[in-house]
Order: structure tokens, then sequence, then C-alpha cells
């Protein structure tokens, strides 16, 4: 049975041949040990492009990838069932190839001596001896902590923000005279009636063009203006006054 220095790690042996790819326990980036020609498969089979698209070199690859069709092989069981039926001689050579490539792929990788995980130079914190994760290098994770920090300052500063500042009023938007769409001016884009708000004779308030009965006293909008003329001192007073803001008389 083979044993690696690392749980993380497939076989992408072939009968052709013996190469593995050997994964970081942190980022996932792997790296695939180089081809080794099988020479039982050579007496087997001649020198006919036995390695023919095999990588015949080492190398980093980014991310977790497939087998060459083969299911991931991980952990003590790494001799599967599709190496059961190969002669004990291409076991053998098996045995060893695992043995080499696990002696070119290691000086790739390095044990946390926190977690026990073994994770390449990328993710390994070589000031402190331990993985990025156990102990973040400090250039690394100010710059985060300041980007965070921003982020959430841009969300707390336009949840505040001010983004408009018109006029919230009452907009008539069917005329009332011809029962079309209005627009958004002072007169009807159809016919050219007014669409001011209307006042009312009783209170003042400002009602929408054609209400019958005022919104806020509930008198008739075509009601009679009442005279707001003080008796006694002639002055002229808003339209529901009942003392005059001149004198103080009393108006009816």
């Amino acid at each position: 049975m083979l044993k690696s220095f690392t749980r993380n790690y497939e076989d992408n042996s072939t009968e052709a041949g013996f190469q593995f790819t050997f994964y970081c326990d942190n980022c996932q980036d792997g790296y695939k040990s180089s081809f080794i020609e099988s020479e039982t498969y050579k007496k087997k089979k001649g020198l006919r492009g036995i390695s023919a698209g095999a990588g015949l070199l080492g190398s980093f690859l980014g991310g977790r990838l497939s087998s060459l069709g083969y299911a991931a092989e991980r952990g003590g069981s790494i001799l599967s069932e599709r190496f059961e039926e190969m002669s004990p001689e291409w076991q053998k050579e098996h045995e060893k190839a695992f043995e080499q490539s696990q002696n070119e792929s290691q000086q790739h990788f390095h044990r946390c001596h926190s977690c026990h995980h073994y994770v390449c130079d990328v993710c390994y914190n070589d000031d402190e001896g331990l993985c990025d994760e156990c102990a973040p290098r400090q250039e690394v994770y100010v710059a985060k902590a300041r980007a965070d920090a921003m982020r959430r300052n841009i969300e707390e500063a336009g949840e505040t923000a001010t983004v408009w500042k018109g006029k919230i009023e009452s907009k008539t938007t069917t005329c009332p005279a011809c029962g079309k769409p209005a627009g958004n001016g002072k007169f009807c884009n159809n016919c050219g009636a007014s669409l001011e708000l209307s006042t009312c004779a009783s209170c003042g308030a400002k009602n929408a063009q054609g209400v019958r009965f005022c919104n806020n006293c509930g008198n008739p909008m075509n009601a009679k203006k009442s005279d707001s003329k003080c008796p006694g001192c002639g002055e002229d007073n808003p339209p529901g006054t009942k003392f005059c803001g001149g004198c103080g008389t009393k108006l009816d």
C-alpha cells in the first residue's frame, strides 16, 4: 500500500506510465509530478509512442483537476480496482514511481506546525513558519481589513446620502376638464385647461381640480367666498378666520 506525505493527492497513472498530482490543503492548487514511463509496458508494447500526450515535466496546476477521466484517489487506499489486474512487475514500478514523485513534489510543499496541513509556497508564511490561514501575512491582512472597512464606509454613506432634492407636491395627472392625460405643466397638454390646485373658499386648503368638497373642512368647493374684511378696521383676513388679525374684532 502506498503512503503519501499528504492525503490530498490523485493518482494519474495508467498502464503506460506513472504520474501523481499533489494538492495544497488551503488553496487546492496542485503540483503534477513528472511522467515516468513503465518499463513493463515498454516490453509489452514496444517503443511505439507510449508516452504520447503525457506530461513529461512536473508542473503546478491552478485548482483541482480531474485525473484524466479517473476518480480522485485519496487516503490510504491508493491502489484502486483499476490497478488490481496489473502485473506484479508493474505494481513494483508503481510503488517506486510514487516514492520518486513524492520526493519531487514535496519540495513544493510545507507542513504547517499548527494545523498540520500541507500547503504550497504561496500559502505558507515563511516568517512565522505556519500556513497563511493560521498566521496571515500582516500586509495582506491589513489590506483586506482596509478594503472591508472601505466597503462598510461606502455603504453607510450611501444609506445617509441625499440623492434627490425635488419638491414633493400633488400633481393632477388627468385633466378634470377633458379627462385625458394632462402632462406635468400648469395647463393640460390636450385642452389647455388649468391644472393648478383649487383653493377652498371656506378654509383656504388646496384641493385637486374637479374636487366637489374640500378634503380639509368638507365644505363645497363652489361655495361663495365669505367676506373676510374686518368691519371694524377694514383689514383683509384669510378665509375661515374667526377674529381679525388687525384689531381682534370677531368676524361672522
